[in-house]
């Protein structure tokens, strides 16, 4: 396995913004393997933002026209379905990903993982969106990105 190059730029609100090492080891990881797991030729950008439920639920409210907190948003710059950037740039900027800390909590004691698991699925979930799949568009989509994330889930060291 070659050495991928992923650069990460954390951003979180108010009370997050000390996240600590491990914290984002299991985040970096999480994306690293689903680029691994996808054969991304690239080296990639990707920005992460850690909020609360109100942050994210502002930003559903505003991108979605969906008035409700949810745990994670995607907010890709490529459209891979009619876009091709495979070695066009250095580094490529996928896009954004929104987790709000605050609903993987809630999820993890709901679905009986634990925190940094749940996280970490979010990860792999939003950078799957980030990489075209869309599980809203399609039923081919949700169950192949379904299977991915769970392949991918179980190679991430927690």
């Amino acid at each position: 396995m070659t050495k991928r190059e992923l650069y990460i730029n954390f951003l979180a609100t108010g009370k997050f913004e000390e996240c600590d090492y491990y914290f984002k080891l299991v985040l970096r990881r999480a994306v690293l393997a689903t680029l691994e797991h996808e054969g991304v030729p690239f080296a990639a950008e990707v920005s992460i933002t850690l909020c609360d439920n109100e942050y994210i639920r502002e930003l559903n409210k505003k991108h979605r026209n969906k008035d409700s907190a949810t745990d994670v948003l995607s907010f890709p710059l490529y459209d891979f379905t009619t876009e091709e950037l495979y070695g066009e740039e250095e580094v490529v900027s996928l896009g954004d990903i929104v987790i709000s800390l605050e609903r993987a909590k809630e999820q993890a004691k709901e679905i009986g993982h634990t925190f940094l698991e749940e996280v970490a699925f979010l990860a792999i979930h939003s950078t799957l969106h980030l990489l075209g799949y869309d599980h809203e568009r399609s039923p081919e989509d949700d169950e192949a990105q379904c299977s991915a994330q769970r392949e991918i889930i179980a190679t991430v060291e927690i």
